[in-house]
């Protein structure tokens, strides 16, 4: 019995090919772990442009409003126009970016296992500039609702994490009035949960912090720029961005996406690391436990997780990370991974 409907856009550049990995890694946990998925495609970025005369073609955005959620690769030069718009008519205001030490890949520390939660809708994101003479002037909207609720969720997140503590990164000392309202809002939220340890920092420590002493973190909370940031600093203090997952998670929707981008310098070498939309997968089966309490899919994304810890340990590695597997070798093997960790002991 069918379940769940899962859009998967292949995107632009190398997204096709790890697209395909990643399709081929659910397909063998819907089969192994009975999860009634049911696949679709949509299109969506450059390719979408040039085919259909738009970047988010109107007939993806009525397909995904008949979806659980979407599987997405990295977009091209119309990334702004697919993914950030998707944001916003979806509502997808928690943008969730985990980044954790694997093994066999060299990190700046061995014991980082960190989330940024990024507010998702807001700031500079919302695309408004105007002209004012010689002068351009981006608008940055920050309003309470969307503040506490980014700031909900990272206190839920950290209340399932061993840490238990959440870190407010702005800079209310110098942008009183916007990231002052959101480190308030922070603050008056943290003093409903006094069970999680509870801090704050500035946006420009923060960055330094994350080179001198990233295991000091566990859930970083903060706005839609410094987040954005932030996290890509983030995936290279642990190994890179290839490793890098990320959820945009709304009341009723979640897209699912690697962190990176359509690299179309490597496009068609067949040496694209598949990993962050793997992993990507992995974020998309626990929201389905958190959202609809299916334990199959919370079991299927731990025996993924660990799958992927697995064959990292046995070296098997694409070129970014210093290995010389391709991305349909890195495939393979985590398929036989799966099957062999799926079975009765």
């Amino acid at each position: 019995m069918n379940k769940y409907l899962v859009a998967i856009m292949e995107g632009d550049g190398i997204g096709p090919e790890i697209s395909k990995v990643a399709v081929d890694v659910l397909e063998t946990l819907n089969e192994l772990f009975d999860l009634g998925i049911s696949l679709q495609n949509v299109e969506g970025g450059d390719g979408a442009l040039k085919n259909f005369g738009k970047a988010l073609p109107p007939y993806t955005v009525e397909v995904l409003k008949n979806c659980h959620a979407c599987l997405k690769a990295p977009v091209g030069e119309s990334a702004a126009d697919v993914i950030v718009k998707l944001r916003q008519i979806f509502d997808l205001y928690a943008n969730v970016r985990p980044s954790r030490v694997f093994p066999s890949v060299r990190a700046l520390k061995p014991n980082i296992d960190l989330v940024i939660v990024r507010e998702n809708t807001e700031d500079v994101y919302k695309g408004v500039e105007l002209d004012l003479g010689d002068a351009v002037v981006a608008l940055r909207p920050i309003t309470k609702k969307a503040c506490e609720r980014i700031a909900e969720y990272a206190f839920n997140l950290a209340k399932t994490r061993a840490k238990r503590k959440v870190t407010a990164v702005h800079k209310a000392n110098v942008l009183r009035k916007s990231d002052g309202l959101f480190l308030e809002t922070c603050r008056r939220v943290a003093k409903r949960y006094q069970d999680i340890n509870f801090d704050d920092m500035l946006v420009d420590a923060a960055a330094m912090s994350l080179i001198r002493d990233p295991e000091r973190f566990d859930v970083i909370v903060t706005t839609n720029l410094y987040g954005d940031i932030l996290s890509d600093e983030a995936s290279q203090v642990v190994g890179g961005l290839g490793l890098a997952p990320s959820a945009n998670i709304g009341e009723n929707f979640a897209i699912f996406e690697p962190v990176h981008g359509s690299a179309p310098d490597i496009a068609g070498k067949g040496i694209a690391n598949p990993l962050g939309m793997v992993l990507s997968v992995s974020m998309m089966l626990d929201w389905f436990f958190t959202r609809f309490s299916d334990q199959n899919s919370k079991s299927a994304s731990e025996v993924l997780v660990s799958a992927v810890y697995s064959i990292l340990k046995k070296g098997v590695k694409t070129p970014d990370l210093g290995g010389n597997y391709t991305t349909n070798q890195v495939g393979e093997e985590l398929k036989r991974e799966l099957i062999r960790l799926s079975k009765p002991m």
